[in-house]
């Protein structure tokens, strides 16, 4: 990894630390956000909680906050709208700006892009209606799964292996208010590539003996296994990073973010979804793949706090 930006925690000044939002995702950003803010404090930053509700500007207002670290996931806080709020505000911020978070928020608009780059992604069918369900069982072989298109952690997704199940996987997802589409089932496995400062960290494999890799298996669950090393080769490993790299290079992610694929059963690569604020809690998987590399949380926490000083001219 590159050296540090920034070695004396002052220079940071006053930091605000974000978490919480209104989104279904709040309880794991307080989770995440205090975990943050306690490795920025015995780092020795200036740092402070800030809990976001509905109001996403009062609370940021007068605080004379010279950055902010955003560890809000999910909508409002992952989706560009904050970015949006800070940069009307003026004040620097960690990770990606407006365009990069909205689309990268937007797994079914993610998909469109990486189809147009020519990228690999499973096949997919957007679902409107009933209509579209029995479509779909047409045209995508089960089992498929299918996913609100704004929601993170898995949040609202559901494996069908039939078209009752299809249904119902439907009615369950589109009680999030966005898109749902359903996506071809990859039979393989699955890694995912963190990236800092556009640098992919070591690949991290997750193996789970659930469906899937859902809420449960993310937060909860002790049987959900994680390798780091992850298996594969030094040439295979490289690659995998390189695609994320430039899967999240072609949004214009910036910062850190976390890129999820499988390698199915062919060896074929597929591209799943970007996150722009991923997890910091102790089961996530940022901070292991930086252990890997010899980083520890507090110096991650740091590194991440370096990249909103890539925003606009501001420091």
């Amino acid at each position: 990894m590159t050296a540090r930006l920034i070695n004396d925690p002052a220079k940071f000044g006053k930091v605000g630390v974000l978490m919480g939002g209104a989104a279904a995702e709040r309880e794991i950003s307080i989770n995440s956000g205090q975990q943050v803010l306690a490795g920025l404090l015995r780092k020795g930053v200036n740092a402070i909680a800030v809990d976001i509700k509905e109001d996403m500007i009062l609370p940021i207002m007068n605080q004379d906050f010279d950055r902010v670290f955003n560890i809000i996931h999910g909508r409002g806080g992952e989706d560009g709208i904050l970015q949006g709020v800070l940069e009307s505000l003026k004040i620097p911020y960690t990770g990606s700006g407006v365009m990069a978070s909205a689309l990268s928020m937007d797994k079914l608009r993610t998909k469109l892009c990486w189809q147009g780059a020519n990228l690999p992604t499973p096949s997919w069918m957007l679902l409107t209606s009933e209509q579209d369900v029995s479509s779909c069982a047409d045209q995508l072989p089960f089992p498929v799964i299918v996913k609100p298109s704004l929601e993170g952690s898995s949040i609202g997704m559901s494996k069908a292996n039939n078209i009752s199940e299809l249904l119902t996987a439907w009615e369950t997802a589109s009680n999030y208010q966005c898109d749902v589409y359903a996506e071809s089932w990859v039979s393989g496995k699955e890694y995912t590539v963190a990236i800092l400062n556009d640098q992919a960290l070591p690949v991290i494999r997750l193996e789970t003996p659930h469906a899937f890799y859902d809420y449960e298996a993310k937060y909860n669950a002790s049987t959900t296994s994680y390798h780091c090393p992850c298996g594969l080769n030094n040439q295979q490993e490289q690659k995998i990073q390189e695609l994320a790299l430039h899967a999240a290079q072609l949004i214009g992610v910036k910062g850190w973010s976390r890129v999820d694929l499988f390698i199915d059963d062919q060896e074929q690569a597929q591209l799943i979804e970007i996150n722009t604020v991923p997890g910091m809690t102790d089961h996530s998987l940022v901070p292991m793949a930086a252990k890997a590399n010899g980083i520890d949380f507090d110096e991650l926490v740091w590194r991440i706090l370096e990249t909103s000083f890539n925003k606009a001219e501001w420091t």
